[in-house]
């Protein structure tokens, strides 16, 4: 169960970072709300995992997360860079974190 709330936090902070570019520094309201409670739900659910999951992986997995798939939906909806360097780099970031998945039932 705690990672099944670890990985739903992810996708809220996926889009409680993007919701960060649609708010225009605050001045529109919907964005803004919605980065609000993005970003409370994220922290929320991080929160609740690292009751079970240890704090390290737990972080890690959360940011990792964030950090893919913005850099994904940045290219995707942004039209960002998508050289193979990027792509690299954000190969490396999932293995990562399927590596800590992996450390977390051994």
């Amino acid at each position: 169960m705690a990672w099944v709330l670890l990985f739903s936090a992810g996708f809220v902070e996926i889009i409680f970072a993007l919701s960060l570019k649609y708010n225009e520094g605050f001045t529109k309201l919907i964005p803004s709300i919605v980065t609000a409670v993005s970003g409370i739900g994220s922290f929320g659910l991080l929160t609740w995992a690292i009751k079970t999951l240890p704090l390290g992986t737990a972080y890690a997995v959360w940011t990792g997360m964030g950090a893919v798939g913005v850099a994904i939906v940045g290219i995707i909806l942004f039209k960002e860079s998508f050289d193979w360097i990027r792509l690299v780099s954000i190969a490396f970031i999932i293995m990562g974190i399927v590596g800590l998945k992996l450390t977390d039932t051994l």
